[in-house]
């Protein structure tokens, strides 16, 4: 069975995006080292998830990007989480790097039973990617193997957090921390 990790920028006071959204600051402390391991993260998965959301803000930014990520977030599988339904866009013949994107698969469902679903496939692992409300749906479920959560020296005052509301206490064993030299620190949880 692979596993499902969770992978975060989160602010030292304990927020994933600014009041509006906004992610800026991610970029202030990123360095070579910690964008090498993000992208390690991301590159090493055999499917990314994602809500609608962010999949509506990703899919078109992708496929044009010229970055280092742009391979793995345009060749790696994907699937969308909704609960308002989603047609995905149809690929661009003109921007093969599309065809990824276009090739998502949506679910509508019941989110715990998708994810047990896509955890029971062969396959690497699953990384979700994405915003507070799929992040906070995903918390409720139980079913996150591992949180990789790259806490940024900044603190934010207020926005959106991931880690409020939650159904129960959600107890977290750490196993691993690294440090880089932007201020960034990543803290790698297990379930406890």
């Amino acid at each position: 069975m692979r596993k499902l990790i969770m992978k975060m920028s989160i602010s030292v006071d304990g927020f994933v995006g600014g009041p509006n959204g906004e992610n800026d600051w991610v970029f202030r402390s990123s360095d070579e080292a910690s964008r090498e391991w993000s992208l390690g993260q991301v590159a090493d998965a055999g499917l990314i998830i994602m809500g609608r959301k962010s999949f509506e803000i990703m899919a078109p930014y992708w496929p044009t990007a010229t970055g280092p990520f742009a391979a793995p977030m345009n060749e790696i599988p994907k699937a969308v989480f909704t609960q308002k339904g989603f047609k995905v866009p149809p690929a661009d013949a003109s921007l093969p790097a599309t065809e990824s994107w276009a090739k998502a698969r949506v679910f509508d469902g019941d989110l715990a039973e998708s994810i047990q679903q896509l955890k029971q496939e062969p396959g690497k692992n699953i990384v979700a990617l994405g915003g507070a409300g799929f992040m906070r749906s995903l918390i409720d479920t139980g079913l996150i193997d591992e949180y990789h959560l790259a806490v940024h020296p900044v603190a934010l005052g207020a926005g959106l957090p991931i880690f409020t509301g939650l159904a129960k206490s959600l107890d977290l064993k750490l196993v691993a921390v690294k440090d880089f030299p932007g201020g960034i620190v990543v803290h790698n949880y297990l379930p406890a």
